[in-house]
């Protein structure tokens, strides 16, 4: 019975290291893929390795990861273990009351904390970037030094620094000699948890961040919204620093006992020394590096615009952008409503119409702009901007179904989006994870306008996506749909036109269609908001996104049809081949773009879309 028993205990063991490593060993082998693709492994290369070691962005985020947690952590244990000290010698009740506030941002979502801090920080008129991020991170990680360190505390005899002043010491002495090393192995938790929170955090980084600044968590975030393997040899080198450590920590203090001499000591402080004093310049030099130049505030989506025009642009016109990523446009939207401040922002067209209402643009100086001769003028006409006054089109698309050509009939395209409800594909689809895309496609299946405020509409339109989710099992994914469909593990997905060509230049055997019942056409464009300290910069880098070569090279990095003629043309004939198939049917009346949702039908859609999930 013990054999069985210690038999059933080390399975045990295994299959908990299994469940814990196992991702973080496909990561690493992925890493080494010559492909795109994060499911299939289809050769060894070190491919991703030395576009990761090009990469300018990701080497500042490493060196602002690393720098903000060795200074947050150094603070955070210096305060946290002397308000532990603190709190031992204070009055039982004033100990509760603080111990009890302590725990409130442990026990507190990272999501409330980050917007508390991020207006605050908006209040009292501090501009966001490194020394926020900084001052956010001291602020979250001393609760946890605090809570580490207390225990071991209360734990010592109170008599002890008593003595040892008895014998002479002064209290420094007793501090530092007595009660410090009694309670080290607290000091050193607390400290590698709080290291530990800042080197991971993204959440409350996302918010207190600002001009540029972004740490390795929010990189790999934006990294996410399309396939982008570097993440995987990023992971992977940080994992190997990490067992570094581990090995380290555990062989130098065996080391030492063996070779502890004066001179030792004296080397490891001037190390240490150094070291700070390191850190201390890389912070001067990171405070000053656009000092003497322009700085043009930008702020786009993730993965959205090719790295190279960045730099590009820089140096012909001797400036710095401060480029930034949101999420989605909602994201956009609450930081700009919290007092960040950019330039130029590039969000789609529903939104760009709610900050006209607003008043939060300014209209473009078109004679600023001579590039917007190159722009088609099916792109130019809109809804969203109908004098054309405050947008100028950065790309443009459309909302279709993506199916393989070997598996969906093609007499059942003509079904439209019915084809999304035919049983024949059951198990077999991916719906778009987004509430106005779905309803979108419910709403143009039952012949109403996706820009509808009709409750009964709205409610037709949540009973058709209640019995497709019924009859059809659909899995709701987001941009991991990419991956997915090169993959082949399902036949039908809703994507967006562009994401559709990247994934068909990697999968020949699937092909992209728009049904005739209407569909979403959207336009990301860039405006300048009204609060723009640089107007002419702004201008300037809105021709320059324009031009041809531009446009051309933007097209090419991230895939989505351009509105430049020359280059829609040339990319449709040439490295997108058929992308002219993938691009909105203009002449389709039933095509709409989607307008600005007031607050009550916007909280109508979320509700049901809500349920429509829950079930």
């Amino acid at each position: 019975m013990k054999r069985k028993t210690g038999l059933f205990s080390k399975f045990y063991v295994i299959l908990c290291f299994a469940f814990f490593y196992l991702p973080i060993l496909v990561t690493m082998i992925f890493s080494f893929n010559s492909s795109k693709s994060l499911t299939k492994f289809t050769g060894f290369s070190l491919r991703w390795y030395l576009e990761l070691m090009d990469n300018v962005e990701v080497s500042k985020a490493v060196y602002v990861s690393v720098t903000i947690a060795i200074i947050s952590t150094i603070i955070s244990t210096i305060l946290g273990t002397i308000t532990a000290i603190g709190l031992s010698k204070c009055r039982k009740i004033l100990r509760e009351v603080t111990l009890t506030i302590n725990n409130i941002p442990i026990l507190n979502p990272d999501i409330v904390t980050a917007i508390g801090l991020m207006i605050l920080f908006s209040s009292i008129g501090m501009r966001k970037g490194y020394w926020t991020m900084l001052l956010a991170h001291i602020a979250f990680s001393t609760p946890y030094v605090i809570t580490s360190v207390y225990p071991k505390v209360r734990s010592l005899d109170p008599n002890l620094p008593y003595a040892a002043m008895d014998l002479g010491a002064t209290p420094y002495q007793a501090l530092m000699k007595v009660i410090v090393p009694m309670i080290k192995e607290g000091i050193f938790a607390g400290a590698l948890l709080a290291f530990t929170m800042s080197f991971d955090d993204f959440v409350i980084s996302y918010f207190v961040s600002g001009n540029g600044v972004k740490n390795i968590s929010i990189i790999v975030y934006n990294m996410t919204k399309r396939i982008n393997p570097t993440i995987n040899a990023l992971s992977t080198i940080v994992i190997l620093v990490i067992i570094l450590v581990l090995v380290g920590s555990n062989v130098i203090p065996v080391l030492t006992q063996k070779r502890n001499r004066p001179e030792d000591k004296k080397r490891r402080r001037i190390i240490a020394a150094v070291g700070a004093a390191c850190v201390v310049v890389f912070l001067i030099v990171l405070g000053n590096a656009a000092n003497g130049k322009h700085v043009l505030k930008v702020y786009n989506a993730g993965e959205y615009i090719d790295p190279a025009l960045i730099t590009q642009f820089e140096e012909e016109n001797n400036c710095t952008i401060v480029y930034e990523t949101f999420e989605s446009n909602e994201m956009m939207y609450t930081k700009l409503s919290s007092g960040e401040t950019y330039d130029i922002l590039i969000p789609s067209d529903y939104m760009i119409e709610r900050l006209i209402k607003e008043g939060s643009l300014q209209a473009i100086d078109w004679k600023l702009v001579p590039n917007s001769e190159n722009l088609l003028p099916e792109v130019v006409t809109n809804t969203y901007d109908p004098e054309n006054r405050y947008a100028c089109p950065y790309f443009w698309g459309s909302v279709g179904i993506l199916y393989n050509k070997n598996v969906v009939d093609p007499a059942d395209l003509e079904q439209g989006w019915e084809l999304l409800k035919n049983t024949k594909y059951k198990g077999d689809l991916y719906m778009y994870d987004s509430e106005r895309d779905s309803f979108m496609i419910a709403l143009k299946a039952l012949g109403y306008s996706m820009n509808t405020t009709d409750e009964a509409e709205i409610q037709d339109a949540y009973d058709w996506l209640v019995e497709q989710r019924d009859t059809m099992d659909p899995i709701y994914a987001g941009d991991d749909v990419i991956d997915n469909m090169i993959s082949g593990n399902k036949s039908i997905a809703v994507v967006y036109s562009g994401d559709a060509t990247y994934i068909i230049s990697e999968n020949p055997e699937l092909d992209y269609f728009m049904p005739n019942q209407g569909t979403n056409i959207w336009y990301d464009s860039m405006v300048i908001t009204r609060d723009c300290s640089e107007t002419d910069l702004a201008h300037k880098f809105i021709n320059f996104m324009t031009e041809e070569e531009s446009a051309a090279a933007n097209t090419l990095e991230v895939g989505y049809s351009s509105p430049v003629a020359s280059v829609f043309e040339e990319m449709a004939e040439g490295e997108y081949e058929g992308i002219s198939a993938y691009v909105p049917d203009v002449t389709n009346p039933k095509n709409e773009t989607f307008a600005y949702q007031e607050p009550a039908v916007k909280q109508l859609f979320a509700d049901l879309w809500t349920k429509v999930k829950a079930q």
